[in-house]
């Protein structure tokens, strides 16, 4: 990277002062003997923090496929009982889950920082994410699944009812970047539903998905419902797929795939939420005060490491100078930091090959002509892993960072004329995750988002309205995944639908000595007037 590239000068971005406490105070060998207690796996394994790059927990058990058989096989058994556990009764586990992690966030807070190397602001959003949809299926969990009746054959002389039957045992492959929203956020629907669990955390963030397993058999559900197997992806997530009755997994698009074939060929469902290269639209009629703020949470939580994260800014041409003016100085000033305390504005990359990913997206974009106005560079005086909160301009294909998914704290900036091209120019991926849209004309930007291909779609937002809008449906289009989370269709993706019809009186066929004419000529004059009485 040439100096030439760089407009930026200084000593970059700031460092926010370091906390007393470090990770051998949190992470003790007691913690990890009681959270792993009961994980079927005979090896050991460990895990490290981001922060140091050092080991964090040294005795992590190891799952084999044999042990996941085996973990299968115990929630099995169990399931059977919690699915005839009364649904009111299931659902009371997930509102007291909700009060316990409210009451004992700060213990979940320091593991999920210490894992992920995130800042806390941003390990508490997993927190009101998770216990938004504790409350939100606790409370309406019974609605969702109770027996619904539909009109039948026949009316009054056929009854039909919808029941909703648990799927048996649910196995959930979660992340590394959101351990707590992604591992517990979909268990919760899961469990309700009457299924067991068996869940897959990834290695190095398994501890914030056993600490949740915790708290909630604090909370009233029973231990073998929940099942934890850890191990390498390639080894123990085959497994997980292979004895599943269902499959929720997030992750990246190329694995996303691979699950959807195997569970494909045991012709047993699976919902992916995948990759995503989403857009941030800042019109000429937007806030610039608050599109810049939005640009800032939007781009850089969580280090960018965030599946609904913007990593395309266009911005029109009238006002991009004096967006990108304020965007910049605010980008510069954000703090980053270690400490395991509220102060630090983003913390750190997860992994040495999310650093490569993102120093090598970066400098090939320089290279080839693009200009670095804020970040562009890592930071280990901070910790091995970390990197400057960073804006491109002058990005084009066939840059990597023009179109393929980061996922870092990288934005590249675009100039449109029209909104027309800027939907376009939006819509020019294969992702179709999230999306973006800034105007003072809330009906304009509705009408904006409703031409994006997006699962999710923000006005004057980036990503939490429609994440945290629990009661609606939340998931990708195109190569960003399949089915939902949230809402209705986050917890019936757990079921499978049953039709029981009562025939009443009279069978559906020739009765009360008519002959096969005669029966055929009555349905077909009493077909034609349940037409007339616009009966569905």
């Amino acid at each position: 990277m040439t100096d030439s590239h760089i407009t930026q000068g200084g000593a970059g971005n700031p460092v926010a002062p370091h906390g007393t406490r470090t990770a051998a105070d949190v992470v003790t060998p007691d913690l990890v003997a009681r959270l792993t207690r009961g994980v079927v796996g005979g090896g050991t394994t460990v895990s490290h923090t981001p922060f140091t790059g050092e080991v964090l927990a040294s005795a992590l058990p190891e799952s084999t496929p044999e042990d996941v058989a085996t973990a299968f096989a115990g929630a099995r058994a169990a399931q059977r009982s919690w699915a005839a556990t009364p649904v009111q009764r299931r659902a009371a586990v997930l509102l007291r889950f909700h009060d316990l992690l409210l009451r004992r966030q700060p213990e979940i807070l320091d593991l999920i920082q210490l894992e992920t190397g995130k800042s806390r602001l941003h390990a508490q959003e997993e927190i009101q994410g998770v216990s938004m949809v504790a409350r939100h299926y606790g409370r309406k969990a019974p609605a969702y699944l109770r027996p619904k009746g539909h009109l039948g054959a026949v009316p009054t002389l056929t009854k039909v009812t919808e029941l909703r039957q648990p799927r048996g045992v649910v196995g959930l492959i979660a992340p590394w970047n959101y351990p707590l929203q992604l591992s517990v956020g979909d268990a919760i629907p899961a469990l309700v539903a009457g299924n067991a669990v068996v869940m897959k955390p990834d290695t190095e963030t398994a501890l914030t998905a056993l600490w949740a397993r915790e708290l909630m058999v604090e909370a009233g559900l029973p231990a073998r419902v929940w099942q934890v197997v850890i191990g390498d992806g390639p080894v123990v997530g085959p497994a997980v797929v292979e004895h599943a009755d269902y499959v929720a997994f997030t992750g990246s698009t190329r694995t996303g795939r691979a699950v959807a074939q195997a569970a494909a060929a045991r012709l047993v469902g699976c919902s992916l939420e995948l990759g995503g290269k989403n857009a941030m639209l800042v019109l000429r009629d937007a806030d610039l005060a608050r599109a810049v703020d939005g640009a800032v949470r939007g781009s850089f939580a969580s280090a960018g490491q965030l599946c609904i994260s913007m990593e395309r800014l266009y911005v029109h041409e009238s006002v991009a100078d004096a967006f990108l003016e304020r965007f910049v100085a605010r980008t510069k000033a954000m703090r980053l930091g270690t400490a395991l305390a509220y102060g630090a504005e983003m913390g750190s990359l997860v992994s040495e090959r999310q650093l490569e990913t993102v120093t090598r997206h970066v400098e090939e974009a320089v290279s080839k002509g693009a200009t670095v106005l804020a970040g562009g560079r890592p930071r280990p005086d901070v910790g091995p892993y970390f990197y400057e909160p960073t804006i491109l301009d002058g990005v084009e294909p066939p840059m990597a960072v023009c179109t393929e998914e980061t996922f870092g704290p990288v934005v590249s900036v675009y100039r449109f004329r029209d909104e027309d091209e800027a939907i376009e120019r939006a819509n020019a991926t294969p992702y179709g995750l999230n999306a973006s849209v800034w105007t003072k004309d809330a009906r304009r930007g509705r009408a904006i988002a409703a031409r994006l291909r997006a699962g999710t779609v923000n006005v004057n937002e980036s990503y939490a309205a429609a994440f945290g809008s629990v009661a609606s449906p939340m998931g990708g289009m195109g190569d960003s995944g399949l089915g939902r989370r949230h809402g209705s269709e986050g917890i019936l993706r757990f079921t499978e639908a049953q039709t029981v019809a009562q025939q009443r009186l009279m069978p559906l066929g020739p009765a009360f000595g008519m002959t096969d004419e005669k029966y055929a000529d009555f349905m077909t004059r009493s077909l034609r007037v349940l037409k007339a009485l616009r009966l569905r």
